[in-house]
């Protein structure tokens, strides 16, 4: 904690803060409130979307200075969401009424338009019409105009639009225009143990398995043709869906072992031992599991898009995302050359190290202490060595 006189200088003494337990805007959130509590900064975390699993709502009370506030509001992203949108947006103004926060930090960009009395912080994870555009590799439909409309309004009204990645920053400008009031903040992970130099022999995964952005069916279908097993981890339930079933169609392979959703301690724990960490999305803005395979000294294969590229350069090996061959031949080249693995695993590791909580949340003060005093932001701002684009 920052001594008296120091923390008399913290503007952002309160901070309310949206977030879903679907993703890991999640661990994002929660990260930053714990890294935010030592300058002395309060987190009021306002859940909406399916409710937190147990051991994520037990472990986002147990960080200092942060009171969680639950809900079960739709998200923006789900299908015919905008009544639920309307009520979140008249609990959130009732909470900010209660909780007379500093600053109005938002995980979705519909409710930037919301009106507040406070400053709104948009960060921008994530975006349907780019998740679209990169998946499906078309046009987006008529269908989605509401949405457009919603999030162009979000974005317009916030005081500064935050993204984690160049690439994102490209794909919102593409669809709703210039942001003039917008910079770049990676996120940031830290994570307690020491990589181990000998990892078991097998390929981990992990990503929501319903998302047809994260891509993990073709690890699936290439797995006969790997000489270590597949273990992929993640819900295949989408949050419509009642159940969080492990089983999946897609998923049943040779080769495959599906594990369903893991807690974070045992996801963590596979990431220790893991020698290859692969994450074919098609759509990632960010990352933060590839980040944390990092960190825990997993050599990694990624999908080669925009925002892959553009945090890890040369620390991984890339493969278009639809590249079946591609995948066999990466994969298996780095599980039959060690010491290529244990090149690649050190250069991730080095790379991760960059984007610690530390930064953003440093990042992220400044930020906050920018649009409360009435100044410009800076533009972008970036950790560690300049990111670039593809």
């Amino acid at each position: 904690m920052l001594n008296d006189a120091a923390l008399a200088n913290v503007l952002a003494k309160t901070v309310l803060m949206t977030a879903d337990a679907v993703s890991g805007v999640f661990t994002y959130a929660t990260t930053l409130a714990g890294e935010l509590a030592r300058t002395g900064t309060m987190t009021h975390l306002a859940l909406m979307g399916p409710p937190p699993k147990p051991e994520q709502l037990a472990a986002a009370r147990a960080i200092p200075g942060l009171v969680v506030h639950e809900s079960t509001h739709a998200l923006e992203w789900m299908d015919e969401p905008w009544a639920d949108v309307a009520r979140a947006a008249d609990w959130l103004r009732d909470l900010e009424k209660r909780v007379r926060p500093d600053i109005v930090h938002l995980s979705g960009s519909a409710h930037g338009a919301a009106g507040f009395a406070a400053p709104v912080m948009l960060v921008a994870h994530s975006c349907l019409l780019s998740w679209w555009e990169a998946v499906e590799g078309t046009s987006v439909p008529e269908r989605y105009a509401t949405y457009r409309e919603a999030v162009r309004r979000g974005l317009r009204a916030a005081d500064a639009v935050i993204v984690a990645t160049q690439a994102m920053r490209a794909g919102l400008e593409r669809h709703y225009g210039p942001l003039p009031r917008t910079a770049v903040v990676p996120n940031g992970l830290a994570v307690a143990t020491a990589p181990r130099r000998e990892r078991d022999r097998f390929v981990l995964a992990a990503g929501r398995a319903w998302d047809r952005g994260k891509n993990l069916e073709i690890l699936a279908r290439v797995a006969g043709k790997l000489p270590w097993p597949v273990k992929i981890a993640g819900a295949t339930s989408s949050p419509g869906d009642i159940a969080d079933r492990t089983e999946g169609r897609a998923f049943a392979r040779d080769n495959v072992e599906l594990l369903g959703w893991l807690p974070p301690a045992e996801l963590g724990a596979l990431m220790d031992r893991a020698a290859i960490f692969a994450a074919p999305a098609k759509y990632e803005p960010f990352g933060l599991a590839v980040l944390e395979a990092a960190l825990r000294g997993a050599a990694l294969v990624l999908g080669d898009v925009p925002s892959a590229r553009e945090l890890w350069g040369d620390a991984a090996v890339f493969v278009r995302p639809d590249d079946e061959s591609g995948w066999i031949e990466a994969v298996s080249g780095l599980a039959t050359d060690e010491a290529r693995r244990h090149e690649l695993a050190a250069a991730a590791r080095l790379r991760a190290q960059l984007f610690t909580p530390a930064r953003n949340a440093q990042a992220m003060r400044g930020l906050y202490d920018a649009i409360l005093r009435g100044r410009r932001i800076p533009t972008p701002i970036l950790q560690g060595r300049e990111t670039r684009t593809a």
